[in-house]
């Protein structure tokens, strides 16, 4: 009897890669903006922030301050509170993305491809982002609930969402998936593992240590700008 054929995989990081921000970011101000989170976090990464606008920091560093901010406040915040503030930013923002990516998405779907989503994003917000783009499965950060509803403070299984390589892998294995014919996009250096591992790397927009990266591989590297998409090489 003929075995079954395996389905191709397509894995996409997706701030910065599909949304035209960072769903953290968008949250952290939609929870401040609604007076879950105090006011007083902005001014944890506003420093970085303006460093970032000025091109004086990076955007890595600015990022993880967001991160810092939004960790060190989430302790005791209703999940339900949460959530509802969530499905508000990505009701709001759900049509912010770039068209490359949308488009390919949309194309890969057509196709019958298996599509992953990963992102140091609160799962929360990536659930409700992704799904009407109809991604097949979603790895985020998990932020642990106590007996009352609230959060606790703790991120679950962080070891294995901050290692995009092992996701890839674990999700081939767990949903009997091929790489042959796979698809990876990714932005950052930090996209590199799973990058390394698809048959047609796509750099999107990428930072300058995936683009030095990525030239001496010869990977693809597509750069959206406005409404022009270029390709590299």
């Amino acid at each position: 009897m003929p075995s079954r054929k395996k389905r191709k995989v397509a894995i996409f990081d997706i701030d910065g890669t599909i949304f035209r921000s960072s769903l953290l970011i968008e949250l952290t101000e939609g929870l401040v903006q609604e007076g879950v989170l105090p006011e007083r976090v902005k001014r944890v990464y506003a420093a970085a922030y303006q460093r970032w606008l000025d091109r004086e920091g990076s955007y890595e560093d600015y990022i993880g301050a967001v991160i810092k901010a939004f960790e060190s406040h989430i302790k005791g915040i209703s999940s339900e509170e949460f959530e509802r503030v969530a499905a508000q930013v990505v009701s709001f923002h759900k049509n912010r993305v770039y068209r490359y990516t949308r488009d390919l998405v949309k194309d890969l779907k057509r196709r019958g491809y298996f599509l992953l989503a990963i992102s140091n994003s609160p799962k929360a917000v990536l659930d409700v982002f992704c799904s009407q783009l109809g991604f097949t499965k979603i790895y985020g950060r998990i932020y642990e609930v106590d007996d009352g509803g609230h959060l606790s403070g703790k991120t679950a299984y962080l070891e294995l969402v901050q290692d995009k390589a092992k996701i890839l892998q674990r999700a081939v294995e767990r949903n009997d998936l091929t790489l042959r014919g796979s698809i990876g996009v990714g932005d950052t250096e930090s996209d590199i593992p799973f990058l390394k591992m698809v048959d047609r790397p796509i750099c999107f927009n990428p930072n300058l240590r995936l683009y030095r990266h990525a030239r001496r591989q010869g990977w693809s590297i597509i750069i959206e700008r406005k409404d022009v998409v270029h390709k590299v090489n």
